[in-house]
């Protein structure tokens, strides 16, 4: 094996999934987009179709078409972007569902495809994505005449239970779709633990599905395995990598395992990051490379063929905490050069 195996535990996704659909009093859908959040998109609709999920959300058309592919015509795939210039014929001819945010959008798609299934996305205060009050106020009868599937938001602090925004962002989206009887939609893995009153008609967990926070009872999803090129000993004082930023105060053992930042390992977090031979610690030397980082295996008394980067001794979490980021960052880097393997 020449490059890193990412193992995806297709069975502990589902277990989240279906953790998740218990929490929420309404019907679940999943977030697939980015290729399933770096799982591969494919794999993971088809279990979690399989476990019950019925609507996904992608946030490209093209995204859209892959899981039509994968799983056929039952589910519904809502696009995050909407209808975007161009992408008329593979909304229609695959029936996938925009979720429509400005009064264009409407317009390109009530023209370009009358009849045809669509949602709509509403700012409730993110200042991201959907139609603003007033801008929904001006066109909600039209829009609610056609019968949208879903009408939506997107909550920006969720992951933070205490912070006012929630419910200054639960308030407004009360205030535009009261009284509608088109399904609603407003959290996220973080809105879903908020509780009932953020439910509505349908939930939408992402990266809870994947191993990550929020969702702190998650089961982990994914592990990273390097294998180790070449194992060398230096003696006291010589340097390893780019910039001698690294030099040894002992005789030591240096392992190169076969990937870097061109596999989404962020050069941020080499200073703080340890892999793991068996149960032994072995921490980063110098500065991760495009392909390949240095690991200090001295103390390691078994050198394992590969050495573990994420899996029963460290999350993705971990890693993110490492470079200064979020668990999303980290899982939606991991580049398709790894081997990819399934299980559960």
């Amino acid at each position: 094996m020449s490059t890193g195996q990412l193992t995806v535990d297709l069975a502990a996704m589902a277990e989240n999934w279906a953790a998740l659909d218990r929490m929420s009093t309404c019907e679940t859908g999943a977030v697939v987009k980015a290729n399933g959040y770096g799982t591969g998109v494919e794999r993971a609709v088809r279990r979690l179709f399989q476990t019950g999920a019925r609507k996904f959300f992608v946030a490209a058309a093209e995204e859209g078409a892959q899981i039509r592919q994968a799983v056929g015509p039952e589910p519904e795939i809502y696009i995050l972007s909407g209808h975007m210039s161009g992408d008329t014929d593979m909304i229609g001819d695959l029936g996938l569902i925009p979720l429509l945010s400005s009064i264009d959008q409407m317009l390109r798609h009530f023209e370009a495809l009358p009849g045809a299934a669509f949602g709509m996305q509403l700012d409730t205060g993110m200042n991201r994505l959907g139609m603003e009050p007033a801008e929904w106020e001006a066109v909600r009868n039209l829009a609610l005449a056609q019968g949208p599937r879903l009408v939506m938001s997107h909550l920006a602090c969720a992951d933070e239970p205490d912070h006012p925004m929630n419910a200054q962002q639960l308030a407004a989206f009360k205030a535009m779709t009261d009284g509608i009887e088109a399904p609603r939609s407003l959290a996220a893995t973080g809105g879903i633990l908020l509780g009932k009153d953020y439910h509505f008609d349908v939930t939408r967990p992402g990266i809870g599905l994947y191993g990550g926070l929020p969702y702190i009872d998650a089961k982990p999803v994914i592990s990273i395995d390097l294998p180790i090129i070449q194992i060398r000993d230096i003696v006291a004082g010589e340097s390893v990598g780019y910039g001698n930023t690294w030099i040894a105060e002992r005789d030591s053992r240096i392992a190169t395992v076969a990937s870097g930042y061109a596999d989404g390992i962020l050069r941020i977090m080499g200073p703080n990051t340890q892999l793991f031979a068996g149960e032994t610690r072995v921490p980063i030397t110098g500065r991760i490379s495009m392909d390949s980082i240095s690991v200090d295996v001295t103390d390691a008394t078994d050198i394992p063929p590969a050495l573990e980067l994420v899996g029963r001794h460290q999350s993705i979490e971990t890693l993110a905490r490492n470079a200064n980021t979020i668990g999303y960052e980290i899982l939606t880097s991991l580049d398709a050069r790894y081997t990819r393997r399934y299980v559960g």
